[in-house]
């Protein structure tokens, strides 16, 4: 029993030391989000971390784009792909980049006190990936139906992002916001400050 506590603290220690090695991990949330207790939307939310916020990243679960970050004294769990961090001026998508980062793995485990929430809540399957934009369903059927070609820049695709003259935003019938394919990505262009205001998985 005793050596089984002693391995135990050693292991604390261990995963002590490797946090603080990472401690310096500055992050930037690119868009509104909540902040889940847990690494998935069944655990109860923490808070909401607004667009922009600076945050420490602890790591990320191997094989999941659940990330433990700290932003706004708040500590808790958000998608990989809200998460941004600076490289010489331009922003690096984690999800993206985990390797090239050198991103932490970080493990999660489930005890007693850990309490689901009771009830999936209306647009829980988003949560961490919608912003201020929430488009309707017709508009990805439109746009899917009606493809256009992918433009090629440089830096990641993130919400606030802006999109060059090059790219051409197709107009959605009935609605605000316009289209492009820029990197791949489907995303919702406002038409006015072609300020990226939606980026599709």
């Amino acid at each position: 029993m005793k050596l089984r506590h002693m391995i135990a603290l050693s292991g604390f220690a261990l995963a002590a030391t490797t946090s603080l090695a990472f401690a310096q991990m500055s992050v930037t949330t690119v868009t509104d989000l909540n902040i889940q207790s847990g690494p998935g939307t069944e655990y109860p939310t923490v808070g909401l971390a607004t667009r922009g916020s600076a945050g420490v990243l602890d790591g990320c679960i191997e094989g999941s784009n659940w990330c433990r970050i700290d932003v706004n004294g708040m500590r808790g769990w958000v998608f990989a792909e809200n998460l941004s961090v600076d490289q010489g001026g331009q922003p690096m998508i984690v999800e993206q980049h985990r390797v090239d980062l050198g991103v932490p793995v970080v493990t999660y485990e489930t005890t007693s006190s850990a309490v689901a929430a009771p009830d999936p809540q209306p647009g829980d399957e988003l949560l961490g990936r919608v912003g201020e934009v929430n488009p309707p369903e017709l508009v990805r059927t439109y746009i899917d139906t009606n493809p256009v070609e992918t433009v090629t820049i440089d830096g990641d695709i993130i919400v606030g992002g802006t999109v060059p003259e090059t790219v051409t935003m197709v107009e959605v019938p009935d609605y605000q916001y316009r289209y492009a394919r820029v990197n791949d990505r489907q995303v919702l262009v406002d038409p006015a400050t072609r300020q990226i205001v939606y980026v599709y998985q």
